[in-house]
């Protein structure tokens, strides 16, 4: 009976862990970001892919656009290439490995993490990048960029 009881604690305890970790991956969410000073207060889906995959290098208003990622391997950057492009961090490098290899473009270029991205994004007008939505709630974040609404 012993036993049982430890087993069926053990497996309860890996249940809620994993459970546990569903819930909190599920509750991470990614917002796309450019300057205060930058007027753009949408893009496509479309425009966004375009921009990120260097397709497209201005904002509608005409503006140039100098899109930033995370690095390769941070949570945010897996979030934004799944949830936005719909696309793996595996593909989005074969993507850039093709370009790259033919001459025709580079990657963005790649900060560390969101206050790394915060900082690059509110000093550029032109820049556009993304960070976690939980990066916001601090004031000083909030009152240097603007959250750009994906249609």
């Amino acid at each position: 009976m012993r036993g049982r009881r430890v087993r069926i604690r053990l497996t309860s305890s890996v249940l809620g862990l994993f459970l546990a970790l569903i819930v909190g991956s599920a509750s991470a969410e990614v917002v796309v970001v450019v300057s205060a000073q930058n007027p753009t207060e949408s893009l496509t889906r479309a425009q966004l892919t375009d921009i990120y995959l260097g397709r497209l290098n201005r904002f509608p208003s005409g503006e140039s656009v100098t899109p930033i990622d995370q690095r390769e391997g941070a949570t945010a950057h897996r979030l934004f290439y799944r949830d936005y492009l719909g696309q793996t961090p595996a593909q989005i490098k074969a993507h850039w490995s093709k370009l790259i290899f033919t001459g025709r473009g580079q990657p963005p270029r790649s900060v560390a993490d969101d206050s790394a991205m915060a900082d690059t994004v509110a000093a550029s007008p032109d820049a556009l990048g993304y960070l976690d939505s939980t990066y916001l709630d601090s004031a000083e974040v909030g009152d240097r960029l603007r959250v750009v609404v994906i249609e």
